[in-house]
């Protein structure tokens, strides 16, 4: 019982204390509250989450609310497109509801209000409301109007209702307390008149009522039990509860207004008005751009709702303001692809490679395992002949030995085929390579079972038959700001930090198990990174978008803290840190209760994301002696070998470390190597 009770988010608490102090079960009810004046974004999937989450683990009715009090900003398109994203996130509403739909009731209960002398018809200008309102450490004083008689004020909503002033003329106050600390106490506003059609009542009112008293009002007629807001109406709360006692029975769920932490995430703007502003500004091609944080955006760009939800859920729900680093959000997306997204091969930027002694006219089928992480994920056959496309960046004519590539004299293997030995290049007139010419060892066949099939070579190629490669139109989407906190200098405009690289388009070349790839179809790119179809792909034309890279490419141009100089000599790199960080976790990592080592462990499989593979192997030989470590070292290489697509037995020395682990009298250590 205590260790459920230590597991509960404090929302989740509040409803438990709330359950044990008179609430029943059957009078939970939440909503999710959107303004349809925008597209969702990732910023409003945690409210998402929260609400439909706690619904679902109480069995709990959610509604889907559109607060809709402004028809100078709000549009039917935005309706349904909110009601699209949210059942793609896997939620189901009890009820779609309007606040339009009670505009008749608020407007009753503001008249009732004006009875009991508890609002008012201001005809100040909104400057002259501003002044007399004071400031957070002045107190206001009263209007020349807060005074009005009841039948005054009576006359003139009823004629503001009918239409008969113009715009800014009038507006209905909340007569409360003009020297309250919370200046949002200080006689709010109720209702102002526009003349705008609205997008369900259409010109039926020219009066509308604003958020605060509508917000609280709608949650009480739906007989919502936790209005769960994001943290910047924590200071509203007062006020809310002060409507509601303008309208509360005392026989009925009284509604109560929590707050938690909003989303915000590094290199992203979550404001809808900048949104818009990218929008308008043609800086992205509209809402769903594959670069926006729209999750409209997220979808077509290829985001999972699994990966949203699971990146919302490691997030978690949280009383103080926080950035998120917006590769979090990335890692569960490879997280998730990794384990559902069937491996293809797609060359980027390609050269043409010739193996000079295989059968002229010569082609045959290799089998290609769809997805080695998913054991029902079936195969396809790739087609294979004499000439190939590589990726350009796969081959250099000299090269270290650190370049584990094709390079002439060496040795590589061809994905699902056979190993080649570079032997010499055709270059054009300005010395670019157009052609390499290789040989291969046709005993070497992937999975033959041959002596030759197993020798053991330090590459492994992608790549694509010339005589069988569909062209494709290839969209290489970064991020949309190259700087982490883009809105976090109000002395600079927020579109100073665009990123001129976040979308290259270029032409490359799939295999043809890709011709009859649908819209939405997500694959991995072998050694390239995750990538789906997009929405204007045709089956005469093939689009596709990455939606990751395999690894995080950001992670080194983070700037670095600054330091005195004989300090920054010794800042060890990136790479190091990275490794001197999992080896700090894993000394410990045995011996720490499971919800906090299986946290650990998610740590250190996205520090390894940053390892070369020599320190990766570095661990089969100097992880003999503690069990965490060896766990950390087999956690490592877990995430570096599915990165990188590789092969346990494509690195040196994993296979012995693996087995060894396996056979291990420690239960932890055998069971993260059965994984592998």
């Amino acid at each position: 019982m205590s260790d459920t009770h230590k597991s509960l988010n404090f929302l989740e608490q509040i409803v438990e204390d709330d359950l044990a102090n008179g609430y029943t079960k059957d009078q939970l009810r939440f909503r999710f509250p959107p303004e349809p004046n925008g597209y969702l974004h990732i910023g409003h999937c945690k409210a998402i989450c929260i609400s439909f989450g706690l619904g679902e683990k109480y069995n709990a009715p959610v509604n889907l609310r559109f607060d809709d009090t402004n028809p100078a900003k709000e549009e039917q398109e935005y309706v349904d497109a909110i009601k699209e994203d949210v059942a793609w996130l896997g939620y189901q509403w009890d009820k779609v509801c309007f606040s339009s739909d009670y505009f008749q009731k608020l407007y009753d209960w503001a008249v009732q209000m004006i009875k009991d002398g508890k609002a008012y018809v201001d005809s100040q200008t909104s400057e002259e409301m501003a002044q007399q309102k004071g400031t957070p450490t002045q107190p206001g004083v009263a209007g020349p109007y807060r005074d009005r008689s009841v039948e005054e004020n009576l006359d003139l909503f009823t004629r503001m209702k009918n239409g008969e002033f113009k715009e800014g003329t009038h507006v209905l106050r909340a007569k409360i307390d003009m020297e309250d600390p919370n200046m949002l106490m200080r006689d709010p506003l109720m209702y102002r008149i526009m003349y705008k059609d609205h997008h369900r009542t259409g010109s039926d009112w020219c009066i509308y009522p604003m958020y605060d008293w509508t917000h609280g009002e709608s949650d009480y007629i739906e007989q919502i039990s936790h209005s769960l807001c994001s943290l910047e109406f924590k200071p509203h709360r007062k006020l809310y509860d002060w409507f509601l006692d303008q309208v509360y029975t005392g026989e009925d769920v009284r509604t109560k207004q929590r707050e938690f932490a909003r989303l915000n995430l590094s290199y992203t703007i979550m404001s809808k008005r900048k949104l818009l502003r990218l929008v308008e500004e043609n800086i992205v091609s509209g809402w769903d751009d594959p670069r926006m944080p729209t999750i409209s955006g997220l979808r077509r760009r290829g985001y999972t709702p699994a990966a949203i939800r699971k990146f919302i859920d490691t997030v978690g729900v949280a009383k103080r303001e926080n950035v998120i680093d917006v590769s979090l959000l990335e890692f569960n997306i490879r997280e998730d692809l990794n384990k559902t997204a069937t491996r293809v091969m797609g060359v980027l930027d390609p050269v043409k490679l010739i193996i000079t002694n295989y059968p002229e006219g010569k082609e045959e089928l290799l089998t290609a395992e769809n997805n080695p992480e998913d054991p029902n994920g079936g195969e396809h056959q790739v087609p294979f002949s004499g000439e190939l496309y590589i990726e350009r960046e796969d081959f250099k004519e000299e090269a270290g030995n650190k370049f584990f590539r094709l390079t002439l004299g060496k040795e590589v293997r061809l994905k699902n085929a056979y190993i080649i030995k570079g032997e010499s290049v055709v270059k054009d007139a300005n010395g670019t390579i157009t052609e390499i010419h290789c040989t291969y060892d046709p005993e070497t066949r992937s999975g033959s079972g041959t002596e030759a099939s197993k020798r053991p070579v330090k590459g492994t190629l992608h790549w694509v038959s010339i005589a069988h490669a569909i062209p494709a139109e290839i969209r290489l989407y970064d991020r949309l700001f190259n700087h982490e906190a883009p809105d976090g200098d109000k002395e600079k405009d927020f579109m100073e930090y665009i990123n001129p690289d976040s979308l290259n388009v270029i032409t490359g070349y799939v295999e043809p198990y890709l011709a009859d790839a649908k819209v939405g179809d997500r694959f991995q790119f072998q050694r390239m990174g995750y990538f789906n179809v997009d929405t204007d792909s045709t089956p005469e034309k093939l689009v596709f978008n990455r939606t990751v890279g395999l690894r995080d490419s950001w992670a080194k141009q983070k700037p670095k803290p600054q330091h005195k100089p004989q300090q920054q000599k010794a800042q060890p790199q990136q790479k190091a840190s990275a490794l001197s960080q999992i080896n700090k976790l894993g000394k410990k990592l045995a011996n720490l209760p499971e919800e906090k080592r299986l946290a650990t462990i998610e740590t250190i499989q996205k520090l390894a994301l940053d390892l070369t593979e020599e320190e990766v192997i570095g661990f089969f030989n100097t992880a003999a002696k503690k069990v965490g470590t060896r766990i950390a070292g087999i956690e490592s290489l877990y995430a570096f070998a599915k990165a990188h697509s590789k092969e346990i037995s494509s690195i040196s020395g994993a296979e012995e470390f693996v087995q060894k682990a396996k056979e291990d009298s420690n239960e932890l250590l055998s069971g993260a190597a059965s994984k592998l």
